[in-house]
């Protein structure tokens, strides 16, 4: 039994989800969004926190849930090349300090790109993010469809048990 933790990195929006693989069945555990632009962390008076912040927010919102749900399997989505430098330079930060958090966890990383991730799990690597957060909830067995980051995050860790169970049938 593994317990994946997935991740979406975002500078603004870091989604998760949280799965269990019992052989070739996935249960839904948990799954939500760490929020970096509306929380402030600082004394300052007003205004967006520093991107540092944001940093710091998510760095710790990953170490809490790695605390909450002990996870044995950490999975997060590679950077894509954004069109504007600056976007994918905040987008690679985010995704480092969620890294770094795994790691001082002692948890492993796993990574797939986004492509990878939309075929693993709709079979499309074009899918759009209608058709993931249907698949998300049709393979969890979900009531309903979870939010546009969370079901990317959950995809990531759908595609990392299937990637795991492949893995292993080719050992034997």
């Amino acid at each position: 039994m593994a317990i994946i933790l997935g991740i979406d990195p975002g500078s603004r929006i870091t989604g998760f989800g949280v799965i269990q693989q019992q052989g070739s069945r996935l249960i839904y555990v948990g799954s939500g969004c760490i929020r970096a632009a509306s929380t402030r962390v600082s004394t300052k008076a007003l205004g967006e926190p520093t991107m540092a912040e944001r940093l710091k927010i998510i760095f710790d919102g990953v170490t809490e849930l790695i605390t909450q749900y002990c996870p044995t399997e950490f999975a997060i989505e590679q950077v894509f090349m954004a069109r504007n430098p600056d976007s994918a330079l905040k987008l690679g930060q985010a995704r480092g300090v969620a890294m770094v958090a795994a790691a001082n966890q002692a948890l492993e990383v796993a990574e797939y790109s986004a492509r990878h991730i939309k075929q693993a799990v709709v079979g499309t690597g074009a899918a759009n993010k209608e058709q993931v957060q249907h698949m998300v909830m049709q393979v969890l067995k979900l009531p309903s469809r979870p939010q546009a980051d969370a079901a990317d995050a959950l995809a990531v860790a759908i595609t990392h048990a299937h990637t795991r169970t492949t893995l292993i049938k080719r050992a034997r």
